[in-house]
């Protein structure tokens, strides 16, 4: 199973790709129970995992590019503005950095099966072999779910950037070119991917630490203005926003707003992970990669929103306009706002052209991830075993053309406005997302009771995380209750729409019925403590790790 979005200078992302009629033929026998040859169970029911047939090749900065690549979208440089309007600087500031610390608990939590076990996709099969196969299945279509509904929300955020500057395109226009491009470079140009996600992902961290020291150098007074504004927007209008209600209820919704938005917009260590079977020595690149996309994405994001709070203040008339119009592109983006207030020219058409190319990279990126996670499940014998079909160049074919399909949804923005479509996708990716980081703490809990049952110190781990199992708990009950008060809004009086509704917690209705139908159809066990399959695979990194031998660099 191979999910992870690799990196290569001037090579192409593709993957050992088995003929569907020879796929059963990869696959090892699970260790507690299960099935072989079929004997006794379908396929589809059958205990077992696919080989991992990845190349190790991936280094260290490949792996934190792939981090950083895969999480910095539109969602920080223009939606951001909502949870500035809703909360205020303040409360956008403590939300992001309370759940920068949810997905360091999260992070540790994977580095540390990871490492023990660097395989592909690994949580999503981690999932399947600690707790039950279920289980797994469920994370699996969930993550897939996931992954493939991000290509519509960024094709969508394309049409809104490229609108920014003229909309004598229609929208259904722009939806097929990029729709077009994505099936190039994943289809019949695959060669250039690599190239492009290199170059692509280094645009998005230097239009990021851009953003930072241009904030610091116009807020000392380097603007046309002569402006020296520090932190004037915390102290007026306020750091703390009134949103729904006045008062302390007020503030606290506020915070709450932000907080949801912080729940969508940060991620990281799953895309790390994903790499974690084509990373060269895992046991020594991972823990330092995981340490440090953590640090990273910390500072982009924290001090991207301390930013946006320094150079707007929450109740600005023209950021309200942008979004209440539905304006398009880098218009309601809090950086472009200010820009055009200390009148710097030019800045903002540049500003806009590198948020086009972070949203265009962010959405090819899922259509290469998505792709190969249902790949992955089908494989294993989790998806209809037509979707192991490759190209002679190694792409599951039938799996890109799902994901494609599924990016259709970009068309509801003909007739529903792009804002709404916007919204939609952000309710149902939020609530799947933290499905995902559920998922993955849970499933450390189950890793960890098996250590203990079958007597593995952790002292012999390669990375031993801090505070555990408390560590994972908190990370659980955080991601488990934001899941259910991601949309809490439409609840309130006035606010029920049908469409939020069904985009906020249709995935937490899915999950379960996903793993409740595999159990009962194939008759899976959750597994004990001392059932729990840690063992397989392990010989094999153990026996990379000695004999592996670092080449330098030319």
């Amino acid at each position: 199973m191979t999910i992870a979005t690799v990196i290569h200078e001037g090579q192409s992302p593709t993957i050992d790709c088995p003929d569907s009629k020879h796929a059963a033929s990869h696959q090892e026998p699970h260790e507690k129970g299960g099935v072989v040859n079929g004997s006794e169970e379908s396929a589809v029911c059958s205990n077992t995992f696919a080989s991992d047939h990845t190349h190790r090749k991936l280094k260290p900065r490949h792996i934190q590019l792939i981090g950083i690549g895969g999480t910095i979208g539109t969602a920080l440089y223009v939606q951001i503005g909502k949870g500035l309007m809703h909360g205020g600087p303040g409360s956008l500031f403590l939300a992001f950095l309370i759940w920068s610390l949810v997905i360091l608990c999260i992070t540790v939590c994977l580095a540390e099966m990871v490492t023990y076990l660097p395989i592909s996709s690994p949580f999503i099969r981690f999932a399947g072999r600690y707790v039950d196969e279920a289980f797994g299945v469920a994370a699996g279509y969930n993550f897939f779910i996931f992954e493939a509904v991000m290509v519509p929300f960024e094709v969508t955020a394309c049409n809104m950037i490229i609108n920014y500057w003229s909309d004598v395109v229609p929208v259904a226009g722009i939806v097929i070119i990029v729709l077009a491009l994505y099936v190039l470079l994943n289809l019949f140009a695959v060669e250039w991917y690599g190239e492009s996600e290199f170059w692509l992902s280094l645009s998005k961290v230097l239009l990021s630490v851009g953003l930072i020291f241009f904030t610091f150098i116009v807020m000392v007074g380097g603007n046309p203005l002569g402006d020296r504004f520090g932190f004037r927007y915390w102290r007026n209008p306020g750091a703390f926003a009134e949103y729904y209600k006045p008062g302390d209820l007020g503030r606290w919704l506020g915070f709450l707003a932000c907080f949801i938005q912080a729940s969508f917009t940060i991620a990281g260590p799953d895309y790390v992970s994903m790499a974690a079977g084509e990373a060269v020595n895992p046991r020594g690149v991972l823990p330092k990669a995981y340490n440090g996309i953590f640090l990273r994405l910390t500072a982009f994001f924290v001090l991207g929103v301390l930013c946006i709070g320094i150079l707007v203040p929450y109740n600005d008339p023209e950021m309200a306009a942008a979004f209440e119009q539905d304006l398009p592109g880098a218009a309601s983006s809090p950086y472009v706002i200010a820009m055009d207030r200390l009148q710097i020219p030019v800045l903002p058409h540049i500003v806009n052209a590198m948020i086009l190319l972070a949203s265009f990279s962010a959405g090819n990126s899922y259509v290469y991830c998505a792709s190969r996670s249902l790949y992955g499940l089908a494989l294993d014998g989790k998806a209809p075993r037509i979707l192991t079909k490759c190209t002679k160049k190694g792409i599951p074919i039938y799996c890109v053309l799902v994901v494609l399909l599924i990016s259709f949804l970009a068309f509801l923005q003909v007739s529903n406005g792009s804002a709404v479509v916007l919204n939609w996708f952000v309710s149902l990716m939020t609530a799947s997302q933290l499905i995902n980081f559920s998922v993955v703490t849970f499933t450390y809990t189950r890793f960890r009771k098996a250590l203990i049952a079958q007597g593995v110190a952790r002292q012999t781990l390669p990375y031993r995380s801090w505070g555990q199992p408390y560590v994972a708990y908190i990370a659980l009950v955080s991601t488990f209750v934001m899941t259910f008060v991601g949309g809490y809004t439409v609840f309130l009086p006035g606010n029920w729409d049908v469409p939020t509704f069904l985009f906020s917690y249709t995935m937490i209705a899915v999950f379960p019925i996903i793993y409740v139908g595999y159990k009962l159809f194939c008759r899976t066990k959750l597994w004990k403590p001392e059932e729990v399959d840690i063992m397989t695979g392990v010989d094999d990194i153990d026996e990379y790790t000695k004999s592996y031998v670092e080449v330098p660099s030319r």
